[in-house]
């Protein structure tokens, strides 16, 4: 069985990948390990030097030097010693092979795919050996983490500082701003014209009529009060459309409720063809809002 399953290296100012091994493994912990490296790899400015993630039967074991991290995933059986003793030797590998500079230098991902084949045997020795070649290698590296041992990260804190670096505020589960939806179809885009549409005309009559409530003692007050509050909630289907939000159905089901309320109390105002335009543009954001699903998170970096 193979104890060191990946093994990965990347450019710790912006998690750009650089090489990485292949994977023959293909087993559902590996591939959560794999996408886990990626919420690592665009974080690894603000981690500690040397640390490890565990898990069930896989644990991640890192190291970063001279803006570079190298990364491995390892079946929970080996000594942590030899995990780090692997990275070490995965570092020496890398730098007689690349200067800081080429490195610096990189703009697109996997730059260094010649690399692949010299972790793929590095990892095969290991695999094979049980170990490097040099047992005072193993010692040392063994004294080293005596007494510096690795910091044990954990992902939900890592993910969290993500978030704050890239300019979302700490959010409670749901809430969604930092997720993607999936792409705005045809009727989508009509139906923000139609409700882009129904807030114009509804801010417009109820500014107009503000000018005769006054005149005429306030008696419609209450029509000024629909007409606003209905081109409110069509600006607000319009965000919800647009963006992701935490109880997105009740808010939309409120908001056509509200709208319906509106345009019945204005039922003086408008015309029946008037009332079942702006219900119908209503009903039909709505239906779109609930229908528009989150966007399957992809693997920026590949791993």
């Amino acid at each position: 069985m193979s104890l060191i399953l990946f093994a990965f290296v990347v450019r710790v100012r912006d998690g750009l990948p650089l090489s990485a091994s292949t994977d023959f493994e293909h087993n559902r912990e590996l591939q959560e390990k794999k996408q886990q490296l990626r919420a690592i790899s665009k974080g690894l400015s603000r981690l500690p030097d040397r640390g490890t993630i565990k898990g069930q039967q896989l644990n991640i074991y890192f190291i970063s030097s001279e803006g570079i991290s190298y990364m491995t995933v390892c079946h929970c059986s080996l000594p942590v010693a030899k995990a780090f003793c692997f990275l070490e030797d995965l570092q020496w590998e890398f730098t007689a092979c690349f200067n800081s500079t080429v490195v610096a230098l990189a703009a697109r991902p996997y730059p260094f795919l010649e690399f692949d084949n010299k972790i793929q045997r590095l990892k095969q020795q290991y695999n094979q050996t049980g170990g490097p070649a040099l047992e005072v290698t193993l010692a040392e590296v063994q004294e080293d983490l005596r007494i510096h041992p690795p910091q044990v990260i954990n992902l939900e804190e890592v993910e969290l500082t993500n978030g704050v670096a890239n300019g979302h505020m700490d959010q409670g589960p749901g809430s969604g701003q930092n997720v993607r939806l999936e792409p705005i179809t045809a009727s989508g885009i009509l139906s923000l014209v139609l409700n882009i549409m129904c807030a114009s005309l509804n801010v417009i009559r109820g500014v107009h009529l503000i000018e005769y409530t006054f005149q005429d003692d306030y008696e419609g007050i209450w029509n000024v009060a629909a007409f606003l509050l209905a081109f409110l909630c069509c600006v607000l289907q319009c965000h919800l459309y647009l963006f992701h939000s935490s109880l997105k159905k009740l808010k939309s089901l409120t908001l056509l409720v509200v709208i319906i309320l509106c345009n019945l109390c204005l039922f003086g105002m408008r015309n029946m063809w008037q009332l079942m335009f702006h219900i119908s543009v209503a009903i039909l954001s709505t239906i779109l809002i609930l229908t528009r699903k989150l966007q399957d998170r992809t693997n920026d970096c590949g791993v």
